[in-house]
């Protein structure tokens, strides 16, 4: 279990590490959709290299790549005004909550607990979410949710997934090929050089090889074990944030992530008594 943890430790460092790349990248002039654009090219080739070309790409991995692809999108456009702590907080509650609410939907028995759980790290996403002037724009933070959500059906499309570095280049090559689709909508918008240096590595590092981490510990932890592991991202991305981007620490934003991290807590010891009874 302790190699497991390591990896796991590793990539939630890596899906902090893209709030902060992608809130610099916009910060430095680079278009929003550009940077993802980049992103997911530079990860489906350096994803590509690494499995030798043999990409298992087949139409059962469309709603995976389209998960991938919403997310990517919400996630760069919502931090034209986001902070990288605020919107990593903004972004896992929301997965949170929603893979809580798939467990649900597919019939998964729910303790007190749990229910309780869910009850807190709701009123606490709730008052994240409330409008603030100095919480960034409305529509940013609707984005944020909407790429929560498609993060959220990436994790659990990954649940039992036997092929994780392949099935990670296979989603980042449809992925690239459904992103060229809003090509209109980004070619020859602004990317300064050091935006696209940031995209690159996103794309090629942090996001390519932390997604196939991610998907190598999910099969040994399972959803909501991994789903905890998650609200470390969040954590680290306001830390650096704060430390490399100069960005505020609110009390708002404190307190209202501490009630997120209590409920998901608090939910996913009910779903460990559940399984263990």
């Amino acid at each position: 279990m302790s190699r497991t943890l390591v990896l796991a430790a590793l990539a939630m460092a890596m899906l902090a590490a893209n709030s902060l790349l992608t809130r610099a990248g916009v910060l430095d002039g680079t278009d929003p959709l550009s940077f993802a654009a980049i992103r997911v090219g530079a990860g489906a080739a350096v994803l590509a290299l690494l499995v030798r070309g043999r990409v298992p790409v087949a139409a059962s991995r469309l709603g995976a790549a389209a998960a991938l692809v919403v997310y990517l999108l919400g996630f760069s456009l919502a931090y034209r005004t986001l902070d990288a702590g605020l919107g990593a907080l903004i972004l896992f509650g929301t997965v949170q909550v929603a893979l809580l609410g798939m467990g649900l939907g597919l019939g998964e028995r729910f303790t007190a607990l749990r229910w309780a759980g869910m009850a807190v790290a709701g009123l606490g996403l709730g008052w994240l979410l409330w409008p603030d002037e100095a919480a960034g724009a409305p529509v940013d933070v609707a984005l944020m949710v909407a790429a929560g959500l498609g993060w959220a059906a990436y994790t659990y499309a990954g649940r039992d997934e036997p092929s994780p570095l392949g099935a990670t280049a296979a989603n980042f090559v449809l992925g690239a090929g459904l992103m060229a689709l809003t090509l209109p909508l980004w070619w020859g918008a602004p990317v300064t050089p050091l935006g696209a240096g940031w995209a690159v590595l996103s794309g090629a590092v942090t996001s390519g090889l932390g997604y196939a981490l991610l998907y190598r510990v999910l099969p040994r932890m399972g959803v909501a074990a991994a789903g905890v592991m998650q609200l470390s991202a969040p954590v680290i991305a306001v830390v650096g944030g704060a430390a490399l981007l100069g960005e505020d620490v609110t009390g708002r934003m404190l307190g209202a992530g501490a009630l997120v991290l209590a409920g998901i807590a608090l939910a996913v010891q009910g779903t460990i008594r559940s399984k263990g009874s």
